[in-house]
């Protein structure tokens, strides 16, 4: 009885692919690694809606702040810095009412601006801010 060894000697015609997935495994972690965490955020306590709450006696001061399309800030129409600002949003906070903070940031303007503006209102301690003339926005998906 004779046994059979696999035979012939010849070349082998299967692809190695092992060094083609440690590659692959390589580049995924090395993308993995490169991806920017968002880490960035701003918490903000929004009033809830409540449908049986009075309204205010004294009607509140509006204040309106605009970021142009160059960044630039503007405090009712009058250009201020971020310094200029921190100080409104001291004065604001201190107001009993404390008065409404309308941003309205262009379309092109830099989230990092808009993102620091409210985030400089957290910290003085500003409640009553909103974003108005969102619907200008709608159909820019």
């Amino acid at each position: 009885m004779a046994i059979s060894m696999g035979g012939g000697g010849g070349p082998m015609v299967e692809m190695n692919t092992t060094p083609l997935i440690d590659v692959m495994l390589v580049l995924l972690i090395m993308f993995i690694i490169t991806i920017p965490i968002q880490t960035h955020a701003v918490k903000l306590d929004l009033p809830i809606d409540d449908p049986n709450a009075q309204p205010p006696e004294v009607d509140p001061v509006v204040n309106r702040i605009s970021i142009d399309f160059l960044n630039d800030i503007y405090w009712n129409d009058t250009p201020v810095t971020p310094t200029q600002l921190e100080a409104y949003f001291t004065q604001s906070a201190s107001l009993d009412p404390q008065p409404e903070i309308h941003v309205r940031p262009d379309a092109l303007a830099r989230y990092e601006v808009v993102s620091e503006i409210m985030a400089s209102a957290q910290r003085n301690g500003v409640s009553k801010i909103g974003f108005v003339g969102n619907e200008a926005y709608a159909g820019l998906r």
